[in-house]
C-alpha cells in the first residue's frame, strides 16, 4: 500500500465516521523553559522502535504538540516553518482513547473518533502499543497557489520540519520516537 492510499484511507474513515461524545482535551500550558540544550538534544537525537505501553503524561503531551508545530509568536506563526506560511501540516494523535486533531490556536486535541486506530497508523507491530501516534496531514490547498509538484515538495518539506521538531523534543526529554 503506497503513501497516497493510507491517507486517502484515513480520509475516508474521518469522512463516514458518525459524531461521537468524546471531549475536547484541554492542554496545559507549555513549558517552553524546559528541555536540554539544543547541541545535547541533536547528540542524544535517534530512532527508536521500543516504546513503553503507558500512557504520556498529559503535560508531556502538551510540550510535544507544541514542540511539533504549536504556535510560538504573537502573530499565529509556528515552531516549525512553512513554506509561504502555509501552516498546511495538522497533526492527528492517535491514542488509545481515539483519534485527536491537534488545535494550535486553542492548544487542544479535538476529538476525531473514539476509536483505538493506532495498528492502522504504520505496519510495524510497535504502532500497536506506543502510547502515542503521531499523523501528519498536508492540507494542499493551503499551497494552492503553487503547482502540484511543488505543493507535494513543499508539503514533504514543511512534514520533515515538523518531523524533526519532533525528534529533537523527544531527545530532549528522554523519549523514544520514529518516523
Amino acid at each position: 500500500m503506497n503513501r497516497r492510499s493510507i491517507i486517502s484511507g484515513l480520509a475516508v474513515i474521518l469522512m463516514c465516521a458518525p459524531c461521537f461524545a468524546a471531549e475536547v482535551i484541554v492542554l496545559p500550558e507549555p513549558d517552553r523553559s524546559g528541555g536540554m540544550p539544543l547541541m545535547q538534544a541533536l547528540e542524544q537525537r535517534q530512532s527508536s522502535r521500543s516504546f513503553r505501553s503507558q500512557d504520556l503524561p498529559l503535560d508531556v503531551l502538551s510540550n510535544l504538540l507544541w514542540a511539533a508545530n504549536g504556535i510560538n509568536r504573537p502573530d499565529g506563526k509556528r515552531t516549525a516553518p512553512s513554506a509561504g506560511n502555509s501552516q498546511e501540516i495538522d497533526i492527528y494523535t492517535a491514542l488509545k482513547t481515539g483519534l485527536y486533531v491537534y488545535d494550535p490556536a486553542a492548544h487542544v486535541l479535538n476529538p476525531v473518533l473514539e476509536d483505538d486506530l493506532r495498528e492502522f497508523t504504520g505496519q510495524q507491530d510497535f504502532t500497536q502499543t506506543a502510547p502515542v501516534n503521531l499523523i501528519f496531514v498536508a492540507d494542499l490547498d493551503k499551497l494552492g497557489r503553487y503547482p502540484d509538484d511543488v505543493r507535494a515538495f513543499y508539503s514533504a518539506a514543511d512534514t520533515g520540519f515538523v518531523s524533526q521538531n519532533v525528534y529533537l523534543f523527544c531527545a530532549s526529554q528522554g523519549l523514544a520516537t520514529v518516523v
